[in-house]
């Protein structure tokens, strides 16, 4: 029996794991790194150890730190999570070999089918279908291809590859990639199937020579080959469902398979299945399953690693339908930057339950994160997964996108509203996807709030911000918001928009707090506007209905609209009907500050120079690569915005930078030295 159990993760699949050991009775234990020191999951556990140090190779990558927190808190079970040492079959002898039970599959397994170039030469022995494969760029014969690293997942270490031209810099960026993020180099080609849909099987074994599948997920929707909307049952036909399961089941039992496991496919268009990977671990995606089965996997993986046998022996029912969402700290519009920060709200409405089972359709919550909680460069993008449970599939959907919606998520960029826009578009609804749907459909990645909106949001924010400031008032406190002794007089709040644009909201009160006119100067990034004493022909007529610090509500051509208002140093956080956006209040007398070299290309968040690859003196054109910043495990392109020539090169590769560092300066040709 288990007693104690270590988790040798964090964030979101700690507190997962957490929650089923309190469910048990089983004490907690969790290590972390110094960036975690304060996050839920450390105040979650019995125990805690820190591990010295802020990047994995130095924290949870490192296999003699996790045995001797281990060993110093006297537990008996390990669990690995997802990610970092969760597939390292030299970890899980490790912990077996410490006479520690191992909540996994046997690290022969994990080594197995963690090359996949041998794990695709196993169970094609097994009669599980294949792709065509090849190991070296000169043996390939057909485009399109996709590279990936073999001995990872993630989307890591992989790359579409259209034709020859670009497929040597992409097998280096590749190898680069996975060297960086699994400590393995080795890639392999494969053919790439296009319009495909990524589907996969939730597999369980036991000691006992067990293999059940446990359904099937789709996961088509995908970002540089990482999934962000998953679901279960996949929306497929009895047929192809049952050659999943009878695939799966068959490559479980190739390896004696125990513990918890996704055997993951491509369904191409005609129909046919191939074999892609076997994640010898819980699936991020695992919730899905376990609301469609009433199942819960963190309690089977217990039982199972204590030696029990499986409490089923058949596929069981499936009910209703689960979509599950990847919220990230991350700007899909840029490129699917990460964002860094503090996240000073976080609230979804009507969450049912936090990492655990539904006694009835709604949502459910699996989240790293809570108020106040830092978003570092150091880890993955991912902040949570929200997942609606309905009867059927639209409205499983619908649910989803409506939290998301009227969510409150303050401080830190997210891709929330590209997830609601995937839920709501008529290619979802009618299950029109693929692995290349958001590269189709860019009208996904516009912002909720309509630009036109704007205006009456800066209102609503420069109103709140009166309100609060008369609440707060040392005399006088009951006074209208915005009351003059000179009621002609307008009051002006400035603000920097969400698009490096500058707003300047213009309004006047009459003595009883009626809003008598209003308008706005809007300066766009690239200096055009209006001028100051100039309406915006676009301004709607607006009264006040009423004005309080945390909630304004206007009347806005006839329409009542309330907005929340929230309020953190400058920055200023409006969630209204027609969506959410962030502004900082400018200040009424701004300081001179240094001007910034014409062409300077700033880092949009902390990380390191990967590779330079442009010199001092020489010659770009807009779009060509200057050099690459890696953070949040990823590469990022830093790309000329313009032809020019390059005149600064200030960070050296290996060289580590902060947010708003200059990493090179572009001289536009017009203004280059001749």
């Amino acid at each position: 029996m288990i007693r104690k159990l270590l988790v040798a993760n964090r964030g979101e699949i700690a507190r997962r794991v957490f929650a089923t050991c309190r469910a048990l009775g089983i004490e907690t234990v969790a290590v972390h790194s110094d960036a975690d020191a304060d996050a839920p999951f450390v105040a979650e556990a019995d125990e805690a150890v820190r591990l010295p140090g802020n990047a994995p190779v130095e924290t949870y990558l490192r296999v003699d730190l996790i045995l001797d927190a281990a060993r110093r808190c006297g537990v008996d079970a390990i669990h690995p999570g997802y990610g970092f040492l969760a597939e390292n079959a030299e970890f899980a002898a490790a912990v077996t070999d410490a006479g520690l039970t191992w909540v996994g599959p046997p690290s022969k397994a994990i080594a197995t089918m963690g090359d996949k170039l041998a794990a695709k030469a196993l169970l094609a022995e097994a009669g599980v279908p294949m792709l065509p494969s090849w190991t070296e760029a000169d043996q390939v014969t057909a485009f399109p291809v996709l590279v990936k690293a073999s001995a990872g997942g993630g989307g890591r270490g992989m790359r579409v590859v259209p034709d020859a031209e670009g497929l040597a810099e992409a097998v280096a960026s590749a190898r680069r990639e996975a060297m960086s993020a699994f400590g393995d180099g080795t890639v392999f080609i494969e053919r790439y199937v296009e319009r495909g849909r990524h589907v996969e099987v939730q597999i369980f074994g036991d000691r006992y020579g067990t293999v059940v599948a446990l359904g099937a997920r789709d996961c088509s929707i995908q970002r540089r080959h990482q999934k962000i909307v998953e679901e279960a049952p996949g929306v497929l036909s009895d047929g192809v469902r049952e050659r999943l399961h009878e695939a799966a089941v068959a490559a479980g039992r190739a390896v004696d398979y125990v513990g918890a496991g996704t055997v993951e496919f491509l369904l191409a268009p005609d129909g046919e299945i191939h074999f892609l990977e076997m994640n010898t671990r819980l699936q991020v995606e695992h919730p899905v399953t376990e609301l469609t089965t009433g199942l819960d996997l963190v309690r089977l993986q217990l039982l199972v690693a204590e030696g029990a046998p499986l409490p089923l022996t058949t596929t069981p029912p499936s009910t209703g339908h689960a979509i599950e969402v990847r919220l990230c700290a991350e700007e899909p519009a840029h490129s699917y930057r990460p964002a860094t920060g503090t996240l000073h709200r976080f609230h979804l409405p009507g969450v049912a339950a936090e990492f655990g089972p539904l006694a009835a359709p709604g949502l459910r919550l699996d989240s790293g994160v809570v108020d106040g909680s830092a978003v570092s460069v150091h880890f993955d993008s991912m902040l949570a997964k929200v997942i609606a449970w309905a009867p059927t599939r639209v409205a499983a959907a619908r649910a989803l996108a409506g939290a998301l919606a009227r969510a409150e998520l303050h401080g830190v960029a997210t891709n929330r509203d590209l997830l609601i826009r995937v839920l709501r578009s008529p290619e979802f609804a009618s299950a029109d996807i693929d692995t290349g749907f958001l590269e189709r459909h860019a009208e996904v990645f516009e912002p909720i709030l309509p630009t036109t909106e704007i205006p009456v949001v800066a209102l609503a924010a420069a109103l709140a911000l009166a309100a609060a400031r008369r609440a707060s008032a040392p005399v006088l406190a009951g006074l209208p918001s915005g009351w003059r002794n000179v009621p002609a007089f307008p009051q002006v709040t400035r603000f920097a928009g969400p698009h490096g644009d500058e707003i300047g909201i213009r309004y006047r009160l009459d003595r009883s707090g009626r809003l008598v006119e209003w308008s706005v100067a809007h300066t766009a990034a690239d200096g055009v506007g209006t001028p100051e004493d100039q309406t915006d022909p676009g301004t709607p007529t607006v009264a006040l209905v009423e004005a309080y610090p945390a909630r304004v509500v206007l009347d806005v051509a006839g329409v009542r609209r309330a907005y929340r208002v929230h309020r953190v140093g400058s920055e200023v956080f409006v969630d209204g009907p027609a969506g959410a956006t962030s502004l900082t209040e400018l200040p009424r007398f701004p300081l001179p500050t240094a001007q910034l070299a014409a062409g300077s290309l700033l880092a949009p968040l902390p990380g390191a120079v990967a590779r330079v690859h442009v010199e001092v003196g020489q010659r770009v054109a807009a779009g060509d690569l200057l050099l690459t910043l890696e953070a949040m495990k990823l590469e990022h392109p830093v790309l000329a915005p313009t032809d020019g020539l390059v005149t600064e090169l200030p960070v050296p590769a290996g060289g580590q930078v902060d947010t708003g560092a200059v990493l090179a300066v572009v001289t536009p040709d017009e203004e280059s030295p001749s």
